[in-house]
This record gives structure tokens, sequence and C-alpha cells, in this order.
């Protein structure tokens, strides 16, 4: 079905509560493991229909933040969801219980059983008021962003659309649209520091309620993360800083030199060539139509995926007044569906967008197909990153389809922003640790202590003296940081398996596919480290793999930095 003829219901939030409870009272006094499957699968279904009306309000949404349905729809989810979670609790504790476990284990896998375990302890009826504050308080933090349109040429344009502007070849152009996107947030910066400082709280305060120190392990536990703990990140941060910020510096050496300027400022940051980056030929249908194109001809399997994507209308990636920033690839369970979210703007990023969220659609897809319960259908966040960023280097035999002539140029530049963006990524995890270990930090502290992470994690980048950079506050601009608190560090560890993908790929393309098809068919049904192994690949944070991916990819880019 198309997405525009899916039909929005209103939950019934008093139905769902009634049959989960009867559902809970059959696995509870269930006489055999048969009764209680049964009933654990009709929840699903249950949750499963809940899960795709809030898909589709939140889509309709971040479309359309003006539209006041569906911002009133969206209210209503931050006030449900965690009604909603405690229904869903009730089932996972009488499953947990069970005395038909072995059976249960022999039918579901004992995965499901670690992810239940976990998510029993990370929630608890007495802090749903506390979550839906925290929601409502992040959906202001959404919608103040959304709302940002800013002066260029004596008109108004979204954010988004400054993008190709701090790609200019013209210094003073990307300056200017890096002072224009400051003053956007400097005029909103007591309300930024209000809204994180609220979270943090918000967020803590949930954590102490249910017996942890602070949110951190909490929100390690929300994200499912079920193989490594929070020394295992440090260590992997460490790797980063020891092995990987020295390459970046000399990447980064090489850029300035490139470019010929006298130092890498904020504004030249994601400036790769004198004569301007690479950018996508034709319209944003044409990149579209290219794109289809693209998966035909990468694999049957993503052949089969386009088209299902397109003839369902499952994209929304032109930007405009009102429309959520960023970019996302959600699911809608009940159509089986997944649906790609951007802001096309002109750069390299429109067709990243092709190939990155078109990633984690097609693991999406692909999971659907198999028949997983909805446990099932996605690993944890790190491994559902490695579907994207490994598609993102998987393509380039078709980015040419883009970039025609600038071909080149798109892959050094692509190359260079993926493993220059691990350290920056190391930095958002770090500082986020800091702020939740130390919620009653200043604004001004706050701020000190990222442009203490700068330095050690992006020393080559100069802030030119302007406001908001120089002030230690372009963290704000980070989605993530507010919405999806500790979820940033899943990015640096998958691109680090996404290089060894394409390390393999460059020795023998279609055992590299094989490989990868694997491992997004495996879906949710292993932990993050037993997926990557099966795949023959190293785990992030195991001692050596940093520097042994670092080694491989500078010496890629050296040779395509001299052509």
């Amino acid at each position: 079905m198309k997405f525009s003829e899916i039909p929005y219901v209103r939950p019934d939030i008093d139905e769902i509560k009634t049959k989960s409870a009867e559902l809970t009272d059959k696995i509870t006094n269930a006489d055999c493991a048969a009764q209680q499957i049964a009933a654990y699968d009709e929840a699903d279904k249950i949750f499963n229909t809940f899960n795709t009306m809030s898909s589709v309000c939140y889509i309709r949404h971040t479309v359309n933040t003006n539209d006041k349905f569906y911002e009133g729809e969206n209210e209503f989810f931050d006030e449900s969801s965690p009604i909603i979670s405690e229904c869903s609790q009730n089932i996972s504790k009488a499953i947990l219980q069970s005395k038909f476990r072995t059976q249960l284990e022999e039918h579901y896998g004992r995965l499901l059983f670690t992810k239940i375990e976990i998510a029993v302890r990370s929630f608890s009826p007495e802090i749903i008021e506390l979550m839906q504050e925290e929601n409502k308080t992040a959906s202001q933090y959404q919608k103040l962003y959304a709302s940002a349109m800013v002066e260029w040429d004596g008109k108004k344009i979204p954010l988004p659309m400054l993008g190709p502007y701090k790609e200019s070849p013209d210094r003073s152009v990307r300056k200017k649209a890096a002072q224009v996107t400051a003053e956007f947030f400097d005029a909103h910066r007591e309300e930024l520091d209000g809204l994180y400082d609220r979270l943090i709280k918000l967020r803590n305060a949930q954590a102490r309620k249910l017996g942890y120190k602070n949110y951190i392990q909490l929100g390690y536990d929300r994200l499912g993360r079920n193989c490594y703990g929070q020394e295992e990140i440090k260590a992997f941060r460490e790797q980063i800083a020891r092995d990987l910020v020295p390459v970046v510096c000399k990447i980064k050496e090489n850029q300035r030199r490139r470019i010929g300027v006298d130092k890498i400022t904020i504004y030249d940051d994601t400036f790769s060539f004198p004569d301007g980056n690479a950018k996508p030929e034709g319209t944003s249908d044409e990149i579209l139509a290219a794109g289809r194109e693209m998966y035909h001809a990468l694999s049957p399997e993503t052949s089969e995926f386009i088209d299902f994507m397109f003839d369902n209308e499952l994209f929304d990636v032109l930007s405009k007044e009102g429309k959520a920033p960023g970019g996302y690839c959600t699911e809608i369970p009940d159509y089986k569906a997944p649906f790609i979210f951007s802001n096309f703007n002109g750069t390299s990023g429109d067709v990243d967008v092709l190939t990155h969220e078109a990633g984690h659609a097609f693991a999406a897809y692909r999971a659907f197909k198999q028949g997983y319960i909805s446990d099932y259908i996605s690993p944890t966040i790190e491994a559902c990153e490695v579907h994207s960023m490994s598609m993102e280097f998987l393509t380039e035999d078709y980015h040419d389809k883009f970039f025609g002539a600038n071909t080149h140029k798109y892959s050094l530049a692509h190359c260079e922003d993926a493993i220059n963006f691990i350290p920056y990524g190391c930095m958002v995890d770090e500082f986020q640790h800091m702020m939740y270990e130390n919620e009653d930090l200043t604004p001004r502290q706050r701020n000190e202590i990222w442009l203490e992470l700068e330095k050690k994690y992006r020393p080559y980048l100069d802030f030119d003296n302007l406001p908001f950079y120089s002030r230690g506050a372009t963290w704000q601009r980070q989605l993530h940081i507010y919405l999806y608190p500790l979820y940033y560090i899943d990015y640096c560890m998958a691109q680090t398996v996404a290089f060894q993908f394409w390390i393999a790929s460059m020795h023998d393309k279609s055992d590299a596919w094989a490989r990868y098809l694997k491992f997004v068919d495996m879906a949710g049904t292993k932990p993050f480290d037993e997926l990557v192994r099966a795949a023959g690949l190293k785990v992030p944070y195991e001692q050596g793999c940093i520097k042994a991916v670092a080694d491989e990819i500078s010496d890629w880019i050296d040779r395509a930095d001299k052509k």
C-alpha cells in the first residue's frame, strides 16, 4: 500500500491495556508452553499495530511540523507510549517467570530473554510521568530546530538549505553560512540550554528511581546493548584518540593543502577541493531515479527492494518550510515497510541518503521477509548502522550515476568524511557521559568541557573566534544529544565494521556482498559481537582493530589523493 493511502487511527489505549492484561493472565496461568507462545505472539501483534500508528504519526508530523492535527497526535504518543511500555513490561515479566522457560527458549531463542531482561530492568510504572515529560521536552527541541528559518540573500530559507553554501568554493560564503547558522542558535541560547538541562535531570531522575547511579547504564539498557558495557566503550574511545586521531590530522593537513588555506576553520571542515565539492548532477527526481537504477544493478535483492520502496511512495526527501531537520529511516510494522525521511539540499549528502538510509531500509525489508517476531526485526543500533554505512561503500561502483566526471572527488571526500567522523562521534559520546555524571554543570561549564574535548579529538580545527562555535556550544546542533541520548558511539563502531566490509570488497566483491547479506539477514537474532564475527570481521572495541582499519583506509586515501 502506498504511504499516502495508509489510514491513521488513533490507538485505543484503554482497549490495549485491557487486552494486554488478559494476555498477561493467559501467560501466567498457561498449562503449557504452546499457550504462552500463542499469547505472546498475539501481544506482539497488538504492540505492532500501536507502533504502526505511532510511526505513521511521527512521519507525517516530521514532514510538516506545522500540521496541527499530527502535532496533537504526536503529543498523544508522547503521553501514551510510556503507558504502552508498562503493558509490554507486564507481558515480559510474565514470560520471564514462565515454568516452561526451556521450551520457550527453544522456540524463540535465548537472546529474546536477554532482551526482555534488559527491558524489564529499564522500566517501571513509577517513572511514567518523568518519561512523558522527557518526551515533551525532546519534542520542544525538535520543534524549535524545525522552526529554524534564516535570512539569506534577502529571503527566508530553512536552515538545512544552507548546506550548499557551506560547501561553496568562496571561503567568504562558507564563513557567512556558518555565521548565519550560529545566529539562530545564539538567538535561542537560553532556551537550548534550558531544554538540555531539563533533559539531563529528567533522565537522571528516571535512572535513580530504577536503582541506577545515573542515566548512563539506563541509557545503555534502553539501547538494548547486550554484549558490551561502559568499559568497552571507553577502551574503544581510547583507541580512537591514540590510533585514529593522528591519521585524521594527517588527512586534514592534506585537505588544508588541497584547498589552499592557512588553517582548517569550522567553515572549511567539510570543504574538500579548491574548485568545490562534488555535487550530484540533475534534479532531485533524477537523483532518485539514478538511485533506483543503482539498486537494480547492484543485486537481485536490492532490485526487488528498491521497486517496493518506489512503488509504495516510501520516501519524503525534499526540504521545505516546517519540515523537521535531519534524516531517518523508520518502520511501519503492519505493512512490513520501511520509510525514508530526509532533507535534500543539493549536496553530496543527498546521495548519502540513498545509500545510508536505504541501507537501513533494505535491512528492515529483508527482516520483514524473514517473518521474524518484532523483537528480532532489528539488531541493536550499532549493528543497524553497519547496515547503512556499509551500503554507502558497497554501492561505490555505481556512484558515477550521480557524479559523472566528479565521481573520484566524491569517493575521496566520502571516505575522508567517514574516517574524520569517528573522532567527532567519540567526542559526542564522551561529552554525554560527562554530562550525565555531572548534572549540575552550568551552561558555561558544559561548553568548556566541549572545547576541551575538541582539543582531544579535533585538534586541527580552528573556530576563527566566531561566536557560538568558539564559546563551545556547537554540540547544540547535534540532534542526538537532545533526542537520542548515548546513541552516537554506535555510528563510530559501525563505521569501523563498514570499513572492513569495504576492504573485503576491494579483494572480492561477490564474497563481500554475500557476507554483508548474511549479516543483514541475521537481523536481530544475534548480539552485535556475534553478528560481526559471523561475517568474518573484527569487533571494533577489540584491541588492535582500530589501528588495522586506520592503516588500510589511510593507505587508500593516500593513493586516491595523489590522483
